[in-house]
């Protein structure tokens, strides 16, 4: 049986702190730039509801990460991204934060139907939109997902999701993405978050 956790909402349809994640996911369903985060105890969820979401959802660690060798440090000027799929509910959703300055570029989601690879996969195919809308030709992007650097690298997301009505919106958004890969050329590199060096990807929703 899971431990209970307390869901923090900073920003969404009525803020406050929630016992169970239905009842979170009420409030930021659909609002825009949601902020929330589950804590393991009441009084941690108290504390971080007085203080600013940032410190929380986008935080990094307080000292610099660890080097490790062959593996250094993140390069500062970077992207993190990341996916979150919730078990209960079976949506996805997945965002990407702006390393060097802990802000959110953007948000997508929650998708019914979806998987944390596939999540993992928009999220990247995202930020290199983002790269080249922007001219951001040299930043690096971080996952911490090898199938999704792998799939696209391949330009391809080789996933089991069966296909039907309820997953049709789920595949429109890889085939978006597919399409995007097979017609674009981008000089970014696509690297690895190496979290058991640099500690949690910052994307991180938080909800483990």
């Amino acid at each position: 049986m899971s431990k209970q956790k307390f869901y923090v909402v900073w920003k969404g349809k009525q803020p406050g702190i929630y016992h169970n994640w239905n009842d979170c996911k009420t409030q930021v369903d659909g609002f825009p730039a949601a902020a929330y985060k589950a804590f393991p105890t009441m009084m941690e969820a108290e504390i971080a509801f007085n203080e600013h979401f940032a410190k929380h959802i986008y935080k990094k660690d307080k000292e610099e990460p660890k080097v490790k060798a062959g593996v250094g440090t993140p390069i500062h000027d970077s992207i993190v991204v990341d996916a979150a799929w919730n078990s209960v509910q079976k949506d996805m959703e997945y965002q990407g934060i702006l390393y060097k300055t802990n802000t959110r570029i953007f948000h997508q989601g929650p998708f019914a139907n979806g998987t944390n690879n596939i999540g993992e996969f928009l999220a990247i195919v995202h930020a290199l939109g983002y790269c080249k809308k922007h001219n951001l030709t040299v930043i690096p992007i971080y996952s911490d997902s090898r199938n999704a650097i792998a799939w696209v690298k391949a330009k391809k997301c080789k996933t089991n999701l069966e296909v039907s009505a309820k997953t049709k919106h789920i595949h429109d958004l890889i085939a978006r993405a597919e399409h995007w890969l097979a017609n674009n050329n981008y000089k970014n590199k696509i690297l690895k978050w190496e979290t058991s060096s640099w500690g949690e990807n910052p994307a991180d929703f938080g909800r483990k």
